[in-house]
């Protein structure tokens, strides 16, 4: 009797539907996508803590063809090259050059002409209007980039 038990096809087990009431917080996690989710959590877990083992036992006396082109600078690696490319002056207009903007103001200007006193008051009051509606929030990771090329700029005064 056993045998024909185990021949008779038996349907599949299926997991439950997500509630008509619980729709509105997207979709039903099931276990399969808990399973794919956890691994890759898991591998991602195991990377990092060979890479930590990895950094913990490095041997910092170990060569490496940089020790030979850089050079450290007031606690800076920078290159040889890169040391003697450019002298203070060069360096500090570089710097200037690079920031675009100062304390969240846009350096960019528009510059209209106009033929009199009157058409370059007009154009003056809009473009002061449209300055004031066009405000521009800058991201933090930029802000932050610029604020360190700011203080970079600084020690080289």
């Amino acid at each position: 009797m056993s045998s024909l038990r185990n021949c008779v096809p038996r349907p599949a087990h299926k997991e439950r539907s997500q509630p008509q009431a619980r729709k509105r917080f997207g979709i039903l996690e099931k276990h399969k996508d808990y399973v794919i989710r956890a691994k890759a959590f898991h591998k991602k877990q195991d990377t990092l803590k060979i890479l930590r083992q990895k950094a913990a036992f490095k041997n910092p006396d170990e060569f490496n063809f940089k020790m030979i082109n850089s050079k450290t600078v007031d606690g800076y690696h920078r290159s040889k090259d890169e040391v003697n490319k450019y002298s203070a002056e060069e360096k500090i207009d570089k710097l200037t050059a690079s920031l675009q903007c100062t304390e969240g103001q846009s350096s960019r200007r528009h510059v209209y002409f106009a033929e009199d006193r009157e058409e370059a008051r007009e154009l003056d009051l809009q473009s002061r209007s449209k300055s004031d509606i066009s405000a521009i929030e800058i991201p933090k990771d930029i802000k932050k980039k610029m604020d360190r090329a700011y203080r970079d700029l600084e020690t080289h005064f």
